[in-house]
């Protein structure tokens, strides 16, 4: 398990052995697990926005193509 961004709008996790992300939506408190050959594309696009971004709402355009995806509620321990 590896933490692959933690900021105000995203927690993404990845799980290699899985191969397999999951993506948290911290402003819906919604979520989704990505495998296979979603999770590579979800990888490829995570690291280009991050390497162009220059504010969050970059970030919040990105994952907004995936919120009809990210439909599990995120609970908080």
């Amino acid at each position: 398990m590896n933490v692959m961004l933690n900021n105000p709008v995203l927690y993404v996790v990845d799980y290699p052995a899985l191969n397999a992300v999951e993506v948290i939506d911290k402003r819906r408190g919604r979520g989704g697990l990505f495998r296979d050959e979603a999770a590579r594309r979800l990888r490829r696009e995570l690291v280009s926005v991050a390497q162009n971004a220059t504010e969050m709402h970059d970030f919040e355009s990105w994952i907004a193509e995936y919120g009809s995806l990210m439909n599990q509620p995120a609970i908080y321990h």
